[in-house]
């Protein structure tokens, strides 16, 4: 009998997807850290994370930008809710978590300064698409941050398990997001892992 595929990783849900979001806020601390070293921008940045999960990385980056402005999108309603929650001392002042689609992202031209996504263009249905409306929002000069902890096309240990999720190689999405009009994109891996970190200038 062939396993049923886990949806709850691309979009959490319910009281198992809320529980999920906070063992990720946890899990994927190390990764955020090591990624997040990779940015330098200027203190009063302006920052969205895009599949901002259960808002551990908005929490972060507000930390690390103390007078920026930190905004975080996502497709899961309970994403956001719970974003929120972690969030909201800085919501309507330095912060706003809205709920969205990569594919057509609520935001204006030229607003971010650099735009993050940790663990979640695995499930993006269109990267092309997806990385035309990142750059699309970001002003000029502005920064793409992707950071992912799966590299290994090779495993299938977890694509036969969550539903809708591809893996992708760093040397895969530093192409793609060069083929999307992305310039010096830099490609970091951290040694002995499968994780990868991506910084594409606009």
């Amino acid at each position: 009998m062939m396993m049923k595929k886990n949806s709850q990783f691309g979009k959490p849900e319910g009281f198992f997807g809320r529980f999920l979001l906070r063992g990720m806020n946890v899990g994927h601390g190390p990764l955020a850290r090591w990624a997040l070293a990779q940015l330098n921008l200027r203190d009063d940045a302006r920052i969205l994370d895009v599949g901002c999960g259960g808002g551990a990385t908005i929490s972060r980056l507000l930390s690390l930008y103390p007078r920026g402005i930190v905004d975080g999108v996502d497709y899961s309603e309970a994403s956001v809710s719970l974003s929120r929650k972690k969030n909201v001392k800085a919501l309507g002042t330095r912060c706003s978590i809205v709920h969205g689609d990569v594919l057509h992202l609520p935001f204006k031209d030229g607003l971010y300064d650099a735009v993050t996504a940790f663990e979640t263009v695995y499930f993006w249905p269109d990267l092309a698409l997806a990385f035309s409306e990142v750059r699309r929002i970001l002003k000029p000069g502005g920064i793409f941050l992707i950071a992912c902890e799966m590299a290994d096309t090779t495993a299938t240990k977890w694509s036969e398990r969550i539903e809708g999720l591809t893996i992708y190689s760093g040397g895969d999405l530093q192409n793609r997001l060069e083929r999307a009009g992305f310039s010096v994109v830099k490609l970091v891996e951290k040694p002995s892992s499968e994780w990868v970190c991506l910084v594409a200038g606009k």
